[in-house]
């Protein structure tokens, strides 16, 4: 059995410039899986950065608001629900609430940094 607690993974800056917490990666743990699930965090008034993926994404809200930008077409976005990411699409979501944007990001086949590129 494999269990792991949000407050034991480490929280880093990544590369969209959200806060995030690697919570399962096969690469990182002995895990038959071939996607990977991070939780992430943007601060009220903040957004990511402007980024794409070479695999599709899912961002699941959790707590907060905010609007989700995806090629060009932007939609307000709210606790649980979830948003598809197509491979390749040039994406950013950005907190208009006045707490944090909460949400986990499903990234299939597994995050990779050469997969990730900043536009």
């Amino acid at each position: 059995m494999f269990v792991i607690d949000l407050k034991n993974c480490e929280e880093f800056i990544a590369g969209d410039n959200t806060v995030l917490r690697e919570l399962l990666h096969p690469d990182k743990a002995n895990l038959n899986l071939r996607y990977s699930l991070a939780h992430a965090r943007v601060k009220p008034g903040k957004a990511s950065y402007c980024h794409k993926l070479k695999t599709s994404e899912v961002y699941y809200i959790l707590e907060g608001e905010g609007i989700m930008h995806i090629d060009g077409e932007s939609q307000k976005v709210f606790p649980h629900q979830s948003i598809y990411i197509p491979p390749d699409a040039v994406q950013f979501i950005e907190n208009t609430g006045q707490s944090d944007l909460i949400f986990l990001c499903i990234v299939d086949p597994a995050w990779r940094l050469e997969d990730e590129e900043v536009v």
